[in-house]
């Protein structure tokens, strides 16, 4: 049986201000705060996790809290986030919900074949809308958004690179992705390649910007840190650490992160990747129905507790 990634597990990204993130992303996106932690190489920041109303694999849109400028746009880095939602009278219903917040956006216009709504947050995130039919909104009751028109979960997600061929080589022989499309960009010099995972659709898409005459990212708010793809459990994630070994690729190995397990490597042009297990979830540490009300922390942090929140800016 060949080993296969089911899709987008989450998408990391950075902010410089936490409590206007908090509000953007559940006030005018409604999606659910399932996760109130800190990023458990940097205490110091917070790690916050938005997704939907039962907190599902593939929902997960996070955030790091740094102190620093906004990110240079260019290669090397993922470069927009997809954001899937149920028909295109959605889609219109979200042009209209962005504008009245004061969020400027792209008009509905097809790419690759599919219509879709571009917009951006507070701090340049990018962000595509695209209409899933095949899969339903999971929604939060206490969104302001209206649970038709919430946000069923990420992807595609696109990046951006000065050369294809030996990210494609890891992407096709080694993450067993397969690449079903290309299409042309509104750039004359650049060209997107489609690579699919597991079950295939915009969920489970990965689309590879190639456009050899922009100039490398530098790191930043508005930016994004690394996207992480869905594996079931550990015992597949370790059939994942010792093909990606085998293959010669320097990685973290097996990474404990209490809510899932990790492996952590970076593709041929930089771009941080993780493999992450649907398991065991965001609800094993608090009830469900009260995910994100607390500052949760997993059990080998818990001893820190007061010198940790003492670091953490106010939210509220």
């Amino acid at each position: 049986m060949t080993l296969e990634l089911g899709g987008i597990h989450h998408l990391t990204a950075v902010t410089a201000e936490p409590k206007k993130n908090l509000a953007f992303y559940t006030k005018t996106l409604g999606m659910r705060l399932i996760k109130k932690t800190v990023n458990q190489d940097q205490t110091t920041a917070y790690h916050l996790f938005y997704g939907d109303g039962v907190a599902s694999p593939g929902a997960d849109l996070t955030f790091f809290d740094f102190d620093t400028v906004r990110e240079q746009r260019g290669n090397h880095t993922v470069s927009r986030t997809g954001l899937r939602v149920d028909s295109l009278d959605s889609l219109n219903w979200w042009k209209d919900h962005l504008q009245g917040h004061n969020v400027g956006t792209s008009a509905i216009k097809e790419r690759n074949g599919q219509l879709s709504l571009d917009f951006e947050d507070f701090e340049g995130q990018r962000f595509c809308m695209v209409i899933d039919e095949a899969n339903k909104v999971v929604p939060w009751a206490k969104s302001p958004v209206p649970a038709e028109r919430q946000i069923i979960g990420l992807g595609p997600i696109s990046m951006a690179v000065p050369r294809l061929d030996r990210t494609e080589a890891v992407l096709t022989q080694v993450m067993n992705m397969r690449k079903v499309r290309s299409y042309a960009t509104t750039s004359h010099t650049a060209e997107t390649h489609v690579f699919e995972m597991g079950p295939g659709g915009p969920g489970a898409e990965l689309h590879v910007v190639v456009d050899p005459n922009m100039g490398p990212a530098r790191p930043g708010a508005g930016g994004v840190h690394h996207v992480a793809f869905r594996t079931p459990d550990q015992d597949s994630l370790r059939l994942w650490i010792d093909r990606v070994t085998q293959a010669g690729i320097r990685s973290s190995g097996e990474v404990e992160r209490f809510y899932f397990t990790s492996l952590y490597f970076r593709e041929p042009n930089g771009i941080l990747f993780e493999i992450a297990t649907d398991v065991p979830g965001f609800a094993t540490d608090e009830p469900m129905e009260s995910l994100g009300a607390t500052l949760s922390l997993p059990p080998f942090l818990e001893g820190q507790r007061a010198s940790i929140e003492a670091n953490l800016k106010p939210l509220d």
